[in-house]
């Protein structure tokens, strides 16, 4: 048995019942055969397969908060310190009902190679809680975060880990649990990214992630020949990513026709009207129905559906395991060109499987959506020079970051034989910057 297939056969075994992380790592090893082949002994003799995919520091805790009626709840409290080779951890916290080990480390594996990927010096971690932050009042998810950051508190730190918002973490949850880590560790210091403008977050943060995919997506077409003018985009997700996905592609001269929630999605020929969904979903914080109720154009549907529509560019923003096989045939015949991800691993190994052998441009998530994160490290920059920069300033700086991830996955790809295949070209490109740190710093 080869020693990747070694490495995999260990991670089932050892981590029963956690599929999201049997599927992350299967995908990236698989990817770095090449790679990994050519220095088989070495690498087995320092087991580095086996620290690269057994976190560093995988904490669990117990959450209690009181609701409004006075009842005490009890959470789930995760936090998974991946690898820290490269910089201190960062990962976001996820806040869902959904959230369990398994996902968490997922996650935090993933972040490993795509933060290696940004070119910043920021190590791979996530976090989050079993808890639901939908149809909590702000009193209730204060004391929620109050009580999560004080356990957390004691692991995190500016130059150890900095967690960042996800999925129900939002502005509103990280600015309690800033309070809570500076009412505690009386420090003021940037532990926590996607702060309030007024006390340390970055212009161009909420942005970051669906204007990264969108600039990464539009030089991959020019060097494929095409052009972002007049493409027909569909977009899955109705959040922060898919938002401003949603935002750049018109921007760029393309025509997003689709959005979805966890209930349903639109069809809106006529093109997403942004600032309609952002009142919909930002401020009303209502669902989709309300945007087919406002728009003449749109039509809603009650559950999955988006993947079927006609179109030149599919950008999966909303969760993992999101495109299916069908789903991938159902693009292919559609027309699609090009799928970059948005969420994290969105799409399964056999859809990306499928998309690839029928000649579709394909980004995973750990190059596509790094936007994100690499804004999350120009955040702690300009905490720790107590600077504030333009909005303009960090979208270039995120725009050139997206532009080089995109040249960096494409000369990987290129330099193993495998031009065109970007999940070999991401995973190899962060791959080795992540183990030549790991091999300096010796057996730790």
């Amino acid at each position: 048995m080869s020693y990747v297939d070694e490495v995999i056969a260990q991670v089932i075994e050892k981590n029963p019942s956690q599929p999201e992380f049997h599927q992350a790592v299967k995908e990236v090893l698989d990817s770095l055969r090449l790679v990994i082949e050519q220095n088989e002994d070495a690498y087995r003799k320092d087991a580095l397969l086996e620290r690269l995919v057994t976190p560093e520091r995988q904490l669990i805790f117990r959450v209690p908060w009181v609701d409004d009626k006075g009842q005490v709840q009890v959470n789930t409290g995760y936090r998974v310190q991946f690898n820290s080779a490269i910089g201190p951890y960062k990962g976001g916290i996820r806040l869902h009902p959904s959230v369990n080990l398994g996902i968490i480390k997922f996650l935090g594996f993933e972040q490993v190679f795509k933060n290696s990927l940004t070119g910043l010096p920021i190590g791979g971690g996530k976090g989050g809680s079993d808890f639901d932050p939908k149809g909590k009042s702000d009193r209730e998810v204060m004391a929620f975060c109050q009580s999560f950051m004080t356990e957390l508190s004691k692991y995190i730190g500016a130059d150890t880990d900095v967690p960042a918002g996800d999925i129900g973490t939002g502005a509103r949850e990280i600015g309690y649990m800033f309070g809570q880590y500076k009412r505690l560790q009386n420090r003021y210091e940037g532990v926590l990214t996607g702060k309030g403008l007024s006390y340390g977050g970055s212009l161009a943060r909420t942005e970051a992630t669906g204007y990264g995919l969108l600039y990464l997506v539009e030089e991959m077409m020019k060097c494929h020949g095409e052009d972002m003018t007049g493409k027909t985009v569909v977009v899955s997700g109705a959040g922060n990513v898919a938002i401003y996905a949603i935002q750049k592609a018109q921007q760029m001269g393309a025509k997003v026709v689709t959005c979805s929630d966890s209930t349903g999605w639109i069809y809106d020929p006529e093109g997403i009207d942004v600032d309609l969904l952002k009142e919909v979903k930002e401020v009303k914080r209502a669902r989709l129905t309300e945007y087919a109720a406002a728009r003449e154009s749109a039509v809603y549907h009650e559950g999955r559906g988006v993947w079927a529509i006609p179109c030149d560019i599919a950008l999966p923003c909303a969760t993992q395991n999101e495109l299916l096989i069908d789903d991938a045939k159902q693009l292919v015949v559609g027309g699609c060109k090009a799928v970059a991800e948005g969420a994290n691993m969105p799409t399964t190994l056999d859809a990306t499987a499928y998309l690839q052998e029928n000649g579709v441009l394909f980004v995973p998530g750990k190059a596509s959506n790094a936007g994100g994160v690499a804004t999350s490290a120009l955040e702690m920059t300009q905490n720790s020079e107590r600077l504030s920069w333009s909005f303009e300033e960090v979208d270039s700086k995120l725009q050139n970051i997206m532009i080089n991830i995109y040249h960096n996955i494409d000369n990987a790809a290129k330099k193993y034989g495998k031009e065109g295949n970007y999940v070999v070209g991401a995973n190899i490109a962060g791959f080795e910057k992540v183990v030549s740190a790991m091999n300096a710093q010796g057996i730790v």
